[in-house]
């Protein structure tokens, strides 16, 4: 297995135990390009989630109607999920690529 290849994988891996600190380790640690990508894609990919759950905080804190605040719950949660599922695709593509 090549350690590029994992490396960066990792960095799509790591939403489940370390989140943004993975690949802004990776990002600023490697000198080689094609890791320093993927380590920026998990990144940008980690946040994402993270601006929803604000976004979400905002709207909870400003709106006084349920409905809203509940459907908005469900598209945050809809989001993370549909995120994980991209970062563990994504990671798997990379330890399959040739």
């Amino acid at each position: 297995m090549d350690a590029r290849k994992l490396i960066a994988s990792l960095c799509y891996f790591s939403i489940f135990f370390a989140g943004f600190l993975v690949p802004v380790i990776v990002y600023f640690v490697t000198n080689d390009g094609w890791v320093r990508e993927h380590a920026k894609k998990a990144l940008l990919s980690h946040i994402l989630p993270f601006l929803s759950l604000i976004f979400f905080l905002i709207i909870w804190i400003a709106t006084i109607s349920v409905t809203s605040t509940i459907f908005l719950g469900v598209i945050s949660l809809i989001l993370y999920f549909v995120v994980m599922i991209w970062n563990v695709i994504k990671g798997i593509q990379v330890l399959l690529e040739r």
